[in-house]
């Protein structure tokens, strides 16, 4: 049975990640220290420079040939299942488009890993729990947000070619629409031929260069592979060159997050509609996607719980950015990130107090 110390190791480990949040929340909503572009230089900053080593720091630590592949397996069986589920409600249901298939992909598939994810699974699971939800840090960044990256550039290729101009994205209406006028705007692009596939991949290959975290996660993951094969460690000096900036990682993330939040002019954009909408995909369709995944495999005890756990975590907050530069319904993800990453405490600390007892 889950104590009140288990609970409160759980809240000292999140706690300091709210308190960064509300720091940059109040500085820019209380106080107006930063305007909208200084926030933007703040982001970048933190997108560019912190979250690459952050995200090579923890990648590098794991050991590649001792990784949990049941574990993993569960993931890519989980989002199979919301994947096919997705494409059968596309095709065969008469409300169906490609639009909100990835959108609904997106919401409830994209978890914020590293920065929520590792402090929470730690407090709860230990060590096994930090290093499972590395693991599935490391097969986000190189398998899912490649996939998603793919789907949006399809999207968007349609519409370049269905339309015969330039990419629209960037002013898609969406971005201003409230959840009662949010309507099919891709039908007659979904229904016609297919675009070239090379080019659509060529699209996606140079966003993910563009990426520094896409990269900083593959080389990460190079390294683990090079060192935990022959047994040598990271010189000290590079290790300290990428620790002083991998440290600020998780501050610095929430930070960001909190301006952001201050820069909205709500906290719900997109209606309370299309909000709980978001919210059941990320808090219950991802977790029972995961926990059927896992259980097909056979994974029980603390594995499935930790497995759970990790679906549950808020929005990635890089699913937004991509949402926003692709145009489509930013909104929708704009809220799943604040919202979510509001409400996920005490509900994560449900999910603690559940698992626990039906483990």
């Amino acid at each position: 049975m889950i104590e009140g110390q288990d609970v409160y190791k759980v809240v000292v480990a999140m706690v300091p990640l709210y308190v960064a949040l509300g720091l940059g929340y109040g500085s820019v909503k209380w106080r107006q220290m930063f305007n909208s572009d200084q926030c933007d230089a703040i982001n970048r900053f933190n997108c560019y420079f912190v979250m690459p080593f952050f995200t090579f720091q923890f990648t590098a630590s794991i050991d590649p040939y001792h990784m949990n592949y049941r574990f993993l397996g569960g993931d890519v069986v989980a989002k199979t299942i919301i994947g096919i589920t997705l494409a059968l409600w596309t095709n065969l249901w008469r409300k169906g488009n490609l639009s909100w298939a990835i959108t609904s992909f997106n919401l409830s598939s994209m978890n914020n890993t590293l920065v929520v994810g590792v402090p929470l699974l730690e407090a709860m699971y230990g060590t096994v729990g930090a290093n499972l939800v590395v693991q599935s840090s490391v097969i986000q960044s190189l398998l899912w947000f490649p996939i998603l990256l793919f789907l949006l550039e399809f999207r968007r290729t349609f519409w370049v070619i269905h339309n015969n101009t330039i990419d629209l994205a960037p002013i898609n209406k969406e971005l201003q629409m409230e959840d009662q006028n949010v309507v099919d705007d891709m039908a007659a692009i979904e229904s016609g031929r297919s675009p070239s596939f090379g080019l659509t991949m060529k699209k996606v290959g140079i966003k993910l260069v563009k990426n520094p975290n896409s990269y900083a996660c593959a080389l990460g993951l190079i390294w683990a592979l090079l060192a935990k094969r022959w047994h040598f460690e990271m010189p000290s000096i590079v290790d300290g060159s990428i620790l002083i900036m991998a440290k600020g990682g998780s501050g610095i993330a929430m930070f960001t997050i909190g301006l952001f939040m201050a820069l909205q002019e709500k906290i719900i954009e997109c209606g309370v509609r299309l909000s709980l909408y978001s919210m059941v995909l990320r808090f219950v369709v991802g977790p029972l996607a995961t926990a059927l995944g896992c259980l097909a495999l056979g994974l029980r005890s603390n594995i499935l719980c930790i497995a759970i756990m990790q679906a549950a975590l808020p929005q990635s907050v890089a699913s937004f950015v991509f949402a926003q530069e692709y145009g489509l319904h930013a909104n929708v993800l704009s809220t799943a990130v604040i919202f979510g990453t509001i409400v996920s405490l005490p509900l994560l600390i449900a999910y603690y107090a559940v698992l626990d007892v039906v483990n």
